[in-house]
């Protein structure tokens, strides 16, 4: 086995190559413009165009439409209700089919979420996907009762 030390490294086979020497005359085939085409910005020496120039064209990203933000497939439309509402109620037990039935909420709603806002006196079962802390609280203070779907 043997050393391999730093006069040994070089490049792979083919890695590197001669640099192309550029407005060395005609027959160089890289003389006159030097590869560089005929006028324009890309010839000239110094300024470079901005990122999305298209040579004055209305450039691609303002003759695409504006799309806002990304859609969500499998969202939840959910009908909430605070505490207060629940006592104007005509039902004993409030849940979102119940609520489908008095046309209180939209048919399109997949799920009930019982907020704490206002006070409860009256004594009702609730099924629901979700009842905050002080909602719970509330309901069974009053006699009813909470139940998570």
């Amino acid at each position: 086995m043997t050393n391999i030390t730093l006069e040994d490294l070089r490049p792979a086979e083919g890695a590197t190559g001669k640099s192309k020497r550029v407005g060395r005359g005609r027959s160089s085939g890289h003389g006159k413009t030097s590869c560089r085409g005929h006028n324009g910005e890309g010839q000239r020496s110094g300024r470079t165009s901005k990122r999305g120039f298209e040579g004055g064209q209305m450039p691609a990203y303002r003759r695409l439409p504006k799309l806002k933000g990304f859609q969500v497939i499998n969202k939840r439309n959910y009908a909430q209700f605070n505490v207060g509402r629940l006592a104007d109620l005509k039902v004993d037990v409030i849940s979102l089919e119940s609520l489908k039935e008095i046309k209180k909420v939209h048919p399109s709603c997949d799920g009930l979420r019982i907020l704490g806002g206002g006070e409860i006196k009256k004594a009702v079962t609730v099924k629901a996907c979700y009842v905050t802390p002080s909602a719970k609280e509330k309901i069974e203070a009053a006699g009813g009762k909470v139940e998570l779907v």
